[in-house]
């Protein structure tokens, strides 16, 4: 009975999570679906508008949803060196996400299914962000240096943890994408902002 609770909220979830709809399924299921999707440019005017559309949560017991993840992986690999993918950049505004996890031993690809960031540190990095959907574009940006993030698998298991670093800054990169937020807008909205530097570190006199 303990476990009641936990299953319902899964359950709910289930049913929050909206069908793939016959356009999406298109998208997943187009060619070989053992191969990579597109990749998204802001340099084409329809591609841009789904790059600044919101994302849906998705329902990741689906089969189709672990096409789209497959998927998601292959268009990650056939970058020069990207560290980050999410469904709005090969067309699906749905969350879902694969993030290179720089905090673990072997630095692996992992995917994030609903993810939420239900957490994040007041101190923040400074430091540089490039996007697979904006060519030539690079800059410096205030990331929080701690997140606690909720996410589920393929299985609907749901699991909560602290990322902190550079990976931190990955998934608060990918999920800003899951809410239509480019990096380029972002910095044309932070350049009114101030930041005041502090040392995490220091001690008190």
């Amino acid at each position: 009975m303990k476990k009641f609770p936990f299953l319902f909220l899964i359950l709910i979830s289930f049913v929050h999570a909206q069908k793939l709809t016959p356009k999406e399924l298109s998208i997943i299921n187009q060619g070989d679906i053992n191969s990579a999707l597109p990749i998204y440019q802001t340099t084409d005017p329809e591609q841009h508008k789904t790059l600044l559309s919101t994302s849906t949560e998705v329902d990741p017991v689906d089969p189709n949803t672990a096409t789209l993840v497959k998927r998601m992986k292959l268009s990650l690999l056939t970058t020069d060196g990207g560290v980050g993918i999410a469904a709005p950049q090969v067309g699906i505004n749905r969350k879902i996400i694969w993030v290179q996890r720089f905090d673990k031993e072997g630095e692996p690809l992992e995917y994030f299914i609903n993810p939420v960031i239900v957490w994040r540190s007041e101190i923040q990095n400074l430091g540089p962000e490039g996007d697979l959907s904006i060519p030539d574009f690079r800059d410096q940006f205030y990331r929080s240096k701690v997140i606690q993030l909720e996410y589920v698998d393929l299985k609907g298991q749901k699991y909560s943890e602290l990322v902190e670093g550079f990976t931190a800054v990955i998934f608060q990169h990918e999920i800003d994408h899951l809410f239509g937020i480019l990096i380029s807008d972002k910095k044309e909205k932070q350049k009114n902002d101030t930041y005041q530097k502090v040392d995490a570190f220091q001690k008190n006199p």
